[in-house]
């Protein structure tokens, strides 16, 4: 007779019996972690390739970005050119791993807020239009956290 495991199916309250050697993670938890590795890449993308760039070059793009924009204060652009890139290519290096998944989400969402402010007083509506597509991907990642089986943090049981 053949081992059964029972298995979450991705709608909520059903249930279904798989062999035990297929149920260690389901079709959801492996969707899941497609789009956290996905997701964490990207970001942390954005992070290298402004630090890549270099400071001074990331600098000139973003004075050059909000130099119609009175609202936000230049003073306040160097700083901000300085951390951005470590704290992008962090957080989605954590996504990427699935390590603090959830500090990394909420961390994330709160770095996309602070975008979205400058995104809007600048006034360039594409693009926070693209920034709230991120908003959805972060509240996704995480209300379906349960589903974080492939990771550092599920192997760590977190």
């Amino acid at each position: 007779m053949a081992d059964y495991a029972t298995t979450k199916s991705f709608e909520k309250g059903t249930t279904s019996r798989v062999p035990a050697s297929r149920a260690r993670f389901t079709d959801a938890d492996w969707a899941y972690t497609i789009l956290r590795l996905s997701f964490g890449a990207n970001i942390m993308l954005h992070g290298v390739s402004r630090l890549l760039v270099g400071h001074a070059a990331f600098l000139a793009y973003l004075n050059h970005y909000f130099e119609k924009t009175p609202a936000v204060p230049t003073s306040l652009l160097p700083a901000f050119a300085w951390v951005l890139p470590p704290v992008e290519t962090t957080l989605g290096l954590l996504l990427f791993f699935g390590l603090w998944t959830r500090f990394a989400l909420i961390a994330g969402a709160m770095v996309l807020t602070a975008l979205v402010f400058g995104t809007n007083l600048a006034q360039d509506w594409n693009v926070a239009g693209l920034q709230l597509i991120y908003a959805f991907l972060y509240y996704y990642l995480l209300v379906h956290r349960d589903q974080n089986m492939v990771s550092v943090d599920g192997m760590l049981g977190g």
